[in-house]
């Protein structure tokens, strides 16, 4: 089977990275989103209880046995990598399947465009603003490229009764993964031909 791109990027910043942009999203969009969306009212806990449990909670255990055990960590990596890879293309196509319909009525209204703008703008901010070598830029480029689809879920369905606020967000969440695969494996790729 077939592996998400490897950007071979920087793994200690890159793990850095998600715990301080997980962080920060918890504290930002309750402050922030009501200043920018008037009636907007956003729970700290409701965003910060995913993060924990999918996110945190998992990390921490495997934090935990690579301190306790390198050998048995390193040889559940493959395993853990691929079922990884499996989860995350399983979560991708059945978002498509399930929003198939309405994201084919979205098409010619500019919705795929704006994503790929405003994702693709990310990217490319990342790369440029980020220090400290190719590793870093990569993961630099890639973290500030990805958006936070279950906190946006969050606040589309807890805020808003219109049906294409949700569909907006399942039409960045496409457009996002297309993008950072894409981004990805053009990282890897440049990371393996300067080795």
């Amino acid at each position: 089977m077939a592996s998400i791109p490897e950007t071979k990027g920087n793994l200690a910043f890159s793990v850095g990275l998600m715990v301080l942009l997980m962080v920060v999203t918890v504290g930002f969009a309750p402050i922030v989103l009501p200043l920018l969306i008037p009636g907007v009212a956003v729970n700290p806990w409701d965003i910060a209880q995913p993060l924990i449990t999918l996110m945190l909670i998992p990390l921490g255990i495997g934090l935990f046995v690579k301190a306790w055990t390198s050998d048995l960590a390193d040889s559940l990596a493959p395993m853990m990598n691929q079922a990884s890879s499996l989860s995350l293309i399983l979560a991708g196509v059945l978002g498509l399947l399930i929003g198939f319909r309405d994201l084919l009525g979205v098409v010619g209204t500019g919705a795929f465009l704006a994503a790929a703008l405003l994702i693709a703008g990310a990217l490319i901010t990342g790369f440029l603003l980020s220090l400290g070598g190719a590793g870093n830029r990569s993961v630099m480029a890639l973290g500030t490229g990805q958006r936070n689809i279950s906190a946006a879920l969050l606040i589309a369905t807890t805020n808003f009764t219109d049906p294409e606020v949700l569909l907006i967000v399942l039409v960045g969440s496409v457009v996002g993964l297309v993008l950072l695969f894409l981004a990805a494996g053009f990282f890897g790729k440049r990371a393996a031909a300067t080795v």
